[in-house]
């Protein structure tokens, strides 16, 4: 059960469905960003001043997602962290990816004509059975983010392993609601402005420490040094040993309201999170005679003469054609019967 006073941290939440798109931040992190501005305003602030919110922040996802912090980089959008992955491959390596995945996965990947790729999609059910022996790379979102489907992660893993294909797992839809371990992919990104409740503008990506060599800092800067703040002029190059050589420079008031909301959503949990998000999501599929699933999302097809208007107050979004709602901790089950109303006029 999410605390009264976690909710409390959400003035703006009733009837807001749309995480998925967007998050919404909790006082906490308005509250310190606010602070950080006032004092970069006021001429107090330093630039290292600003490394303990990224540590703060690199340490509880890698706390959420199970795996040492040395394994964690931080970036700010999911594609330039997808655009490094895609150098783990040799040319005409054969990529499988579910059809209308979302495109942050997706372009980075067709874009290099260098490499000769051969991207294929199929249909998200059918994704672990068309992993075979020519298979490189599976490429795919832990939650679809048009329709909120939670891929078979189990049956993709045990595939892929099997034919010693990569796993690539885009956690954006996923992390801050679904518990899932990254160890168990070989690389994971994940951008935070979604259920993470952070600032646009910072993101994660994981790495198996054996093939972190196979993957390019592509974007390496001071920020990538083993030291960064000695790092930052002249030759050698000289990258950290672990995950943070691939980090790209901080854009450092977003790490500091990223931070915060992070600790709240650690302080809470994520398993707890899960069965709330859930639960909400499953009581409006039962009003709607719908079965039940396992995702914090509902993707619902409105018939053609629908009138939007009757969704006033209701934060929600058109996907695929369909609408789409996502329940997360600062929702309740009165958001639920709002939109049941709305639906049946």
């Amino acid at each position: 059960m999410i605390d009264e006073g976690v909710r409390a941290q959400f003035p703006g939440a009733d009837g807001y469905l749309n995480t998925a798109s967007l998050g919404l931040p909790p006082q906490v992190a308005v509250d310190e960003m606010s602070s950080a501005l006032a004092e970069w305003q006021a001429g107090a602030a330093t630039a290292p001043g600003y490394d303990r919110y990224v540590d703060e922040s690199r340490a509880s996802f890698a706390a959420m997602v199970d795996v040492p912090v040395t394994q964690v980089a931080v970036g700010a959008q999911v594609s330039a962290l997808v655009g490094m992955a895609v150098t783990a491959l040799e040319p005409g390596s054969r990529v499988l990816v579910p059809e209308g995945e979302f495109t942050s996965v997706l372009f980075p990947f067709l874009t290099r004509d260098d490499l000769d790729l051969e991207v294929v999609s199929t249909p998200l059910e059918r994704l672990a059975e068309a992993i075979g022996s020519s298979t490189h790379m599976v490429a795919f979102s832990l939650v679809q983010s048009a329709d909120g489907r939670v891929a078979d992660l189990r049956a993709i893993r045990e595939a892929a392993r099997a034919v010693g294909a990569l796993t690539l797992a885009d956690g954006t839809q996923a992390a801050g609601w679904l518990p899932f371990r990254a160890a168990d992919y070989d690389i994971t990104v994940t951008g935070g402005y979604k259920w993470l409740l952070s600032p646009r503008g910072t993101a994660f990506m994981t790495v198996r420490p054996e093939l972190l060599g196979r993957v390019r800092p592509l974007y390496a800067g001071w920020y990538s040094g083993g030291e960064p703040w000695d790092s930052i002029y002249g030759l050698p190059l000289r990258l950290a040993a672990d995950a943070r050589r691939l980090d790209l420079s901080p854009a450092w008031h977003a790490w500091v309201g990223t931070s915060a909301s992070l600790r709240l959503l650690n302080d809470v949990g994520v398993g707890v999170i899960h069965e709330h998000d859930v639960g909400l999501a499953n009581a409006l599929r039962s009003e709607l005679g719908l079965a039940p699933s396992d995702s914090s999302m509902v993707s619902l097809e409105l018939d053609p003469g629908f009138d939007d208007a009757r969704l006033d107050g209701l934060r929600t979004a058109f996907r695929a054609g369909r609408l789409r709602v996502g329940f997360h901790l600062y929702n309740s089950a009165e958001d639920v019967e709002r939109l049941v109303t709305a639906l049946h006029g």
